[in-house]
């Protein structure tokens, strides 16, 4: 009879490429051009498509720098902030000396700039209301909270198997202890 560990291993990693399958179909959607094209056209706003997603990311994760900004929307540091600079020009954004480090230039959402956002969360209320209409109260919640747990998870360093794994690799390529002989003399009496 297999262990109750090695089953429950094999369904987590069959479950694991089910969620990480879900999660590439979702993340490639999300990414897609289009879909910005949507919400910035449901919320009946004129904005580059380009700078939607940094203004979204200035006023969710604000104050914050060009480059932690870049490595949250896998872009370039320095098209970044080109494109702040041109958020800023538009009065969308403001930037200042960041409180922790005064070398860094932080970007912070101006009032137009969050009146913006605010018709981006209704135009992406609407649209979810529409995705969801079919789903129970309840599933919905249940998403979200899960959604929630794992996103907190991940949000940082991913752990790693590494070391762990490795080690225990090793080890079971290790002869017993038994089987090595030893070397030494017995010492006389």
């Amino acid at each position: 009879m297999p262990s109750r560990k090695k089953v429950q291993n094999t369904h987590i990693g069959e479950r694991l490429r089910e969620l990480h399958g879900a999660l590439l179909d979702i993340v490639s959607a999300m990414n897609r051009p289009q879909r910005d094209a949507t919400l910035i056209e449901e919320a009946g706003v004129r904005l580059d498509r380009a700078l939607f997603p940094l203004l979204v990311g200035v006023e969710r994760f604000g104050p914050i720098g060009v480059v932690e900004l870049a490595d949250r929307v896998g872009r370039d540091y320095t098209t970044v902030s080109r494109q702040i600079a041109k958020l800023e020009s538009l009065g969308l954004v403001e930037r200042r000396g960041s409180l922790a480090d005064r070398r860094v230039r932080e970007a912070v959402v101006s009032a137009k700039g969050r009146a913006m956002t605010d018709l981006f969360d209704a135009a992406r209320d609407r649209i979810g209301r529409a995705i969801f209409k079919t789903w129970e109260t309840r599933d919905i919640d249940e998403l979200a909270r899960l959604a929630r747990k794992f996103a907190d998870l991940i949000k940082d360093e991913p752990p790693t198997a590494g070391r762990d794994h490795r080690r225990r690799r090793a080890q079971n390529r290790r002869p017993p202890p038994a089987a090595v002989k030893s070397t030494r003399r017995p010492r006389s009496r």
